[in-house]
């Protein structure tokens, strides 16, 4: 079953992914975090995996993922932690979102496995090269189902996009600029919609969620112009710092952005 594909047949437009770490705040917060998105309306949800150093990530991410692991979040408990989540989470595509290092460490193979029984869909790894995915990662990835999904920037060439969009069944995540995530955007405005727009002008097979720099409303609003819908991780996680109820903080942040 292709929840991700589901989710986009569904739903044309207007689609909210939404992004936390796993074992943030506190380490048995992941389910309950899990459980108040899937209730409150996000249409997609990536958990991502705390690594020692997120090249990718801007600070309130890497504040995050830091005290993740002072929690005691690894990789092992992630997947105990998820283990039985489609019996209350059945249709939301799951996605795990990180970095190459830590899945090597557990190993590929071992990782697929893994997440496919927990009930995953997907794994974003900004720091896979395609090649090597093509070469070394492609057939474990089709073996447990595992949808790969793949960052595209302004400076993405269209022969590199084209061949991205040949190698997914998911969705395609546009960068929505230069820098880290959670960071003001420096592109004008007009720079930005015309990198949107001619994405758009591609036809690509594959729907589109913009990230990076999306933490509201309105600049939700705004992305979902030129694509299928956006992903917010940052302005989320800021959200959370500081609360005691974990997923009413959560409901109030999906409403505050789809209400």
């Amino acid at each position: 079953m292709n929840r991700i594909k589901s989710a986009f047949q569904k739903k044309q437009k207007g689609l909210l992914n939404i992004y936390f770490t796993a074992g943030y705040p506190r380490l048995h917060d992941t389910v309950p975090l899990l459980q108040a998105l899937a209730t409150a309306g996000a249409d997609l949800i990536e958990i991502g995996m705390p690594f020692s150093d997120p090249l990718a990530d801007g600070p309130v991410i890497q504040a995050s993922s830091t005290a993740a692991l002072h929690n005691g979040m690894n990789m092992r408990v992630l997947f105990s932690q998820l283990q039985g989540i489609r019996e209350s989470v059945p249709d939301t595509p799951i996605l795990l979102m990180g970095y190459l290092n830590p899945v090597m460490q557990f190993g590929v193979e071992n990782f697929c496995r893994e997440a496919a029984a927990a009930g995953v869909d997907g794994v974003i790894l900004p720091d896979l090269p395609l090649d090597d995915y093509v070469q070394e990662y492609q057939d474990v990835f089709r073996r447990h189902n595992l949808r790969p999904v793949f960052l595209i920037t302004p400076q993405t060439a269209p022969e590199r996009i084209r061949r991205i969009d040949e190698l997914t069944d998911s969705f395609l995540y546009l960068v929505s600029g230069p820098g880290t995530t959670g960071g003001a955007n420096t592109q004008a405005a007009g720079v930005q919609d015309a990198y949107f727009q001619r994405i758009e002008d591609m036809k690509l097979r594959n729907p589109r969620l913009i990230g990076f720099g999306i933490g509201d409303k309105a600049s939700f609003q705004h992305a979902c112009r030129y694509a299928e819908g956006a992903i917010i991780g940052s302005a989320f996680i800021r959200a959370l710092d500081g609360v005691e109820d974990v997923p009413a903080a959560a409901q109030r942040f999906v409403q505050s952005v789809v209400a």
